[in-house]
C-alpha cells in the first residue's frame, strides 16, 4: 500500500545534540483505493458536484444513521449553513465553548449573531452543561457544543437544556467522525451535525464537510445554499434524464463538495473502522507508556462511548 503524508518531519538537535525527529501531527492515511478512486473520477470526466458526491452523502448518512446528509467543502461551511437553517442572526445568541478552533466562533459571526462562551469540565474538555444552562438568555437561540478531540460531549444532558427551551442543538463534530455519545451515533442525536474532512481529520477528503439531519426541509435549504441558491445542482440538470434550466432561490454561497474528494472520502470510509481500531492501538501504547509518570492524563473514555 502507498503511504502519503502532507508533512515530513524534518531533523533538529536537541540540547544534547542528539538528532531527532519530530512527530508530526496527523497526517493522513492514504492508500492505493484512494489513489486510484481519484484517478478514476478525475477520468470519468465529472469533476465536481456530481455522482460521486450523491454516493459519498448516502454512505455517510447510513453510517451515521441520520436520515439526511449534505456534502460541503468544509467543516466551517457545515457550521455557517446549519446556523442559517436554523435561523440564526443578528440579535441572537449562540452558546459555545472557548476550547475550540476559531471557526466554531467564526460561523456564529457570520451569520450576525454573537457567541456566548461557557466554561468546559476540567476532566473532559468538553463544554459544561452547567455553565451553559447559566449562560442561556432570552436571547439565546441555539446551543453548539464541541466534541473536543473526538471525546464525545454528553449530548443527553444537552437536549435536556435545548428541548424545552425550543433550542436549536448544532453539534461541531470536526473531530468525532466515530464517535457515540452515550450509546448514540454522534451524527443521529443534535438537530444539525457538522462534520470535517481536513487534511488532518480522521477522514480526509482533502478539504471539506458534511452537515447530518433528519430534517428534509432544513437538508434540502442547506443543499440549495451551497450551491449558490441554484434549484438544480449541475449534476441534476446534466446527467441523463435531467433537466438543464434553473431557478436562483435565494443568495446562496459557493460551499458545494467536488466528486474528486467524495471519491476520496468514500474510501476513506470504507476503511474507518480499521483506521479507528489503529488509532485506539496508539493511545492505549501512549497510555501505558505515561501511566508511571509525574503527568496528569485524559480521562478514559466511558465503554458507551466507544
Amino acid at each position: 500500500m502507498r503511504r502519503h503524508s502532507s508533512a515530513t518531519p524534518t531533523a533538529v538537535l536537541t540540547a544534547s545534540g542528539v538528532e531527532a525527529s519530530p512527530i508530526p501531527f496527523a497526517p493522513p492515511s492514504i492508500g492505493d483505493a484512494e489513489v486510484d478512486a481519484v484517478v478514476a473520477t478525475l477520468r470519468s470526466g465529472w469533476l465536481t458536484t456530481g455522482p460521486q458526491v450523491a454516493a459519498f452523502e448516502k454512505a455517510f448518512a447510513d453510517y451515521t444513521g441520520a436520515r439526511h446528509a449534505v456534502a460541503v467543502n468544509s467543516g466551517t461551511a457545515a457550521l455557517h449553513l446549519s446556523l442559517l437553517a436554523a435561523g440564526v442572526g443578528a440579535g441572537d445568541e449562540v452558546i459555545t465553548t472557548p476550547l475550540t478552533f476559531c471557526a466554531t466562533a467564526n460561523a456564529i459571526i457570520h451569520t450576525g449573531a454573537t457567541p456566548v462562551f461557557a466554561d468546559v469540565d476540567a476532566s473532559t474538555f468538553n463544554l459544561d452543561p452547567s455553565r451553559v444552562e447559566d449562560a442561556i438568555t432570552p436571547r439565546t437561540r441555539a446551543l453548539l457544543p464541541v466534541h473536543f478531540g473526538g471525546r464525545p460531549a454528553a449530548m443527553s444532558a444537552f437536549e435536556s437544556l435545548a428541548r424545552p427551551r425550543h433550542l436549536t442543538l448544532i453539534e461541531d463534530a470536526a473531530h468525532c467522525v466515530e464517535g457515540v455519545s452515550e450509546g448514540r451515533k454522534v451524527g443521529a442525536i443534535g438537530d444539525f451535525t457538522c462534520f470535517s474532512f481536513y487534511a488532518t481529520k480522521n477522514l480526509t477528503t482533502g478539504e471539506g464537510g458534511m452537515v447530518t439531519t433528519d430534517d428534509a426541509q432544513t437538508a434540502a435549504f442547506i443543499r440549495t445554499a451551497s450551491l449558490h441558491g441554484l434549484s438544480r445542482a449541475a449534476w441534476n440538470r446534466y446527467a441523463p434524464g435531467g433537466k438543464g434550466d434553473y431557478d436562483v432561490l435565494l443568495a446562496g454561497f459557493k460551499y458545494n463538495m467536488m466528486d474528486i474528494q467524495a471519491a476520496l472520502g468514500l474510501q476513506q470510509l470504507a476503511r474507518i473502522g480499521a483506521m479507528h481500531a489503529r488509532r485506539a492501538q496508539i493511545w492505549a501504547a501512549y497510555d501505558r507508556a505515561f501511566a508511571q509518570l509525574p503527568l496528569r492524563r485524559p480521562t478514559a473514555i466511558a465503554a458507551r462511548d466507544v
